[in-house]
């Protein structure tokens, strides 16, 4: 059985996300879902600040760890802030907004896979 090559990555991202007391964090296995990444965690932070502060201690880690740094969006409003390392796309979001965009059910386990027809 092969490791997933982003498992030192969920790694220290969810070292980080417990580190910074955020909420709810859930990670999402992308492999044979799409080409973006091979893994996607979501997360929440309680209020802005707290999404833009875990946001920043994310990007720090990585790149202390030696990775290049992530490409981020979503800053300054910090409603939802993307990080995206290349194997792993991390989404911070403040708790409302994270129920309406609702990713979990859009990527998750009980999504089909997609077929390539032809």
């Amino acid at each position: 059985m092969t490791e997933n090559p982003a498992a030192s990555s969920i790694a220290l991202a969810l070292q980080v996300l417990d580190d910074m007391k955020a909420e709810d964090a859930t990670v999402i296995d992308l492999v044979g879902k799409t080409s973006l990444a091979d893994a996607m965690i979501i997360a929440s932070g309680r209020v802005n600040r707290h999404v833009g502060s875990i946001a920043d201690s994310l990007v720090e880690a990585f790149k202390k760890a030696g990775h290049e740094t992530p490409k981020v969006e979503g800053f300054p409003a910090c409603d939802w802030v993307l990080i995206d390392t290349g194997d792993l796309i991390i989404h911070i979001f403040r708790p409302e907004v994270r129920q309406f965009y609702n990713l979990e059910k859009m990527w998750g386990a009980d999504r089909p896979r997609e077929r390539l027809d032809g």
